[in-house]
């Protein structure tokens, strides 16, 4: 679905990737691991083309990236940032009939039922139809990260990046937006690309990790069970960990070692 072929990138004089080789598969779970700074979130920036590759070629469905207008892309791929900061009090519902935009013909065009439907559904799979009439300035980080979300569902796209979405997640939310995810992913097909820095939820829902070195290289491509080894983690976090199998979903569990003597 999106093919990455050498792709080269930079900061200035900051290398990131130096041709880089990716295939995503479509209707397939991603998660991104690795340490900060390493380009996970720059990935993400490169495949929406938020920022251009100094050289290489990244394509959706075999259509080159340079040739999508924006409204193209936003109608392919929603996107869940780590954090944002909104000035502007907004309600809840305002904020995510913003997902709307790309399907109408103009910014002040009136909404359709479709529309309606579409928010509507958003603000309920995310649990923020009691917040709805709430200025979106008067929220919690959680709670706001939510409606984030649900702004990305009612986009209603194929595919749905998400930079570290759970970040300030409690652990009864985090759970149901990984129970989310897979709904949306078995029901919808929809294809979800994720960075995450939690192992054992990112190793529960994917189909495959990517593993990135603090060099922006793969280290490791594949299933859970095969990149989430504790040789592969020890490499790239620099700690002592044991990695075992989750007895209630048969994925690898992440243990850190800790010295307590």
């Amino acid at each position: 679905m999106i093919q990455v072929h050498n792709l080269h990138f930079a900061f200035e004089r900051t290398p990131i990737f130096n041709g880089l080789e990716l295939q995503i598969e479509q209707g397939e779970i991603l998660s991104i691991i690795g340490p900060n700074g390493c380009g996970k979130s720059t990935l993400l920036r490169l495949l929406r083309g938020h920022l251009r590759p100094q050289k290489g070629d990244i394509r959706w469905d075999q259509t080159p990236l340079v040739q999508m207008s924006s409204r193209q892309l936003a109608r392919q791929v929603a996107m869940v940032p780590q954090t944002t900061h909104v000035d502007f009090p907004f309600t809840v519902r305002e904020m995510v009939a913003m997902g709307r935009y790309p399907h109408r013909q103009g910014l002040f065009t009136l909404t359709t039922g479709e529309d309606d439907k579409a928010v509507q559904e958003a603000l309920a799979l995310t649990d923020v139809v009691e917040l709805a009439e709430r200025q979106v300035t008067q929220l919690s980080g959680g709670e706001l990260q939510r409606v984030l979300l649900a702004r990305a569902l009612a986009q209603t796209t194929p595919v749905l990046f998400l930079d570290e979405a759970t970040s300030h997640l409690d652990i009864d939310h985090r759970l149901e937006l990984a129970e989310l995810l897979v709904r949306l992913n078995r029901e919808q097909h929809k294809t979800i690309i994720q960075v995450s820095h939690d192992l054992d939820l990112a190793a529960a829902i994917s189909h495959r990790i990517l593993m990135f070195s603090n060099h922006g290289e793969i280290i490791a491509l594949g299933t859970p069970q095969q990149v989430m080894t504790a040789a592969n983690l020890q490499r790239l976090f620099r700690v002592d960990l044991r990695v075992e199998t989750n007895p209630y979903t048969g994925t690898p569990q992440i243990t850190p070692l800790i010295n307590t003597a």
